[in-house]
């Protein structure tokens, strides 16, 4: 039998390891919920400035919306495949997520200065 052929074999982990990888999940998480708070905070309490900025604050509640749910997803994603690796003994994989989280926060960003600049 072709050793590439069954499954890497899952290992007992140190709890420690499982119950740190559960808190940067649960940072994750608190991120996006940040992030699903300010859209509704933008949307539903900031003042309309007129018809444009209106349309704008929801533009921008939209866009936060939908990075919160994407972060939620990834965290998931992510949680579960550091966890399988952990208890094969493999390598933990390389995550671009913070990359693309932070890209997407400074347009947010420039997108609520620009309004605010009006």
């Amino acid at each position: 039998m072709d050793p590439r052929d069954s499954e890497p074999e899952e290992y007992d982990l140190d709890y420690r390891f499982t119950l740190a990888n559960e808190r940067t999940y649960l940072a994750w998480l608190r991120t996006a919920l940040g992030l699903l708070a300010g859209a509704v905070a933008l949307v539903h309490l900031v003042p309309a400035g007129g018809e444009d900025a209106d349309d704008a604050e929801r533009g921008i509640g939209f866009a936060l919306a939908l990075l919160g749910i994407a972060v939620v997803i990834a965290s998931m994603r992510r949680w579960h495949t550091v966890q399988r690796a952990m208890q094969r003994h493999e390598n933990l994989p390389a995550s671009r997520a913070p990359v693309y989280l932070g890209l997407a926060v400074v347009g947010i960003g420039i997108a609520v200065v620009v309004l605010l600049a009006r």
